[in-house]
């Protein structure tokens, strides 16, 4: 007697919900065309949001940097100067994410945007690159030297950029975003005004060069992570090539690295979204800087370097990203996409010393 009481006491609170939960989906008796109405404007919602989700998980496609700019130039009413394509390319890119399907996706807090992480990290990827440009703009594109003075309007975009990407409240992302475009907006304009001055372009080796080694970083980093979708040892060169080089922390010489299960899509969206940003960028380039690039007889890189960011831009044909072993029965597309990384890595280590040769 004793401890069916307990038992009682312990498990009333389980079966009164229960009780409650069946009492709800029960269609019969008083009160059931009220709950058939809400189950199925509950089923309604589901569906429409699991809709909506998938509407807004497609990547962007890619667009045409030459049409581009020439629309950008007659909104403008400007004609082409160097950079004026870059620049385009840079906006486009920007407002791409902001204005496609679904909008901003990285800072929601509500459904179906708040468990679309696979978009969020696309978007993750693309806004580092125009992070990196942004600042290649302010530092070394816009100035004539180390001495000159910064662009005002990109003093302005290169920090705005640089908010928290999921911030969604005091202040917004998007909001930010779009006065960093705004000012862009105003840099693209200035250059082409002849009579302005002060706002440059300067399409030089030594620019091109300097941003180009931030991408060739950018790039080693996300072939490492995507190679590391299976586990590998690797050997420790953190201070490799240098006898006297140290470290703060020391550490094994052989290490095992492994991509958590969890996070083997989150790296590889993030990988397409910068590759479908980079692939804009160096088209641009191709055009501002094609007199640089064909003195120094550079162009065949740079047009290897684009095939091989054309080719990581493929529909993916299988709705999951597998990650099989190497050699196994199933496909890593994380190890594909590496490929394609690593293969246009190495050719912007070439395009930068064909650049840095005289």
């Amino acid at each position: 007697m004793f401890w069916t009481t307990i038992k009682r006491k312990l498990f009333w609170p389980f079966s009164w919900f229960s009780s409650w939960l069946g009492s709800c989906f029960s269609f019969t008796g008083e009160g059931s065309f009220w709950k058939k109405l809400i189950v199925t404007g509950l089923g309604l919602m589901l569906i429409l949001i699991l809709l909506t989700g998938m509407v807004w998980s497609r990547e962007p496609a890619p667009f045409s940097v030459a049409q581009n700019t020439e629309q950008k130039l007659a909104v403008n009413g400007s004609e082409y100067v160097v950079g004026s394509t870059t620049t385009a390319a840079l906006i486009r890119v920007a407002q791409t994410l902001l204005d496609k399907p679904g909008g901003y996706l990285s800072n929601d807090v509500m459904p179906p945007g708040l468990y679309l992480d696979n978009i969020a990290n696309w978007e993750f990827g693309a806004l580092v690159q125009v992070r990196d440009l942004t600042r290649a703009f302010r530092e070394n594109f816009s100035r004539s030297q180390s001495q000159s003075t910064e662009d005002p309007d990109l003093i302005i975009a290169e920090p705005n950029f640089q908010i928290n990407s999921d911030s969604w409240l005091f202040p917004p992302s998007e909001s930010e975003y779009r006065a960093a475009i705004a000012r862009l907006d105003s840099y693209s304009v200035r250059i082409a005004d002849p009579l302005n001055s002060d706002a440059q372009f300067y399409a030089r080796a030594d620019n091109l060069s300097n941003w180009l080694l931030n991408v060739e970083s950018r790039l080693g980093s996300l072939s490492q992570r995507l190679s590391a979708s299976v586990r590998q040892q690797r050997i420790n060169l953190d201070t490799a090539g240098e006898q006297g080089a140290t470290q703060s922390t020391p550490v094994r010489q052989e290490v095992s690295v492994k991509t958590p299960w969890s996070e083997i899509d989150d790296v590889f969206y993030e990988a397409r979204g910068t590759t479908w940003a980079l692939l804009h960028f160096l088209q641009a380039v191709e055009i501002d800087f094609q007199q640089v690039l064909e003195d120094k007889n550079a162009m065949a890189s740079l047009d290897q370097i684009i095939k091989d960011l054309e080719a990581s831009q493929r529909t993916v044909m299988f709705p999951l990203i597998l990650n099989g072993s190497g050699f196994g029965i199933f496909a890593n597309h994380s190890l594909t996409m590496a490929n394609y990384i690593s293969r246009a890595n190495a050719a912007i280590i070439d395009l930068r010393s064909l650049l840095a040769q005289g």
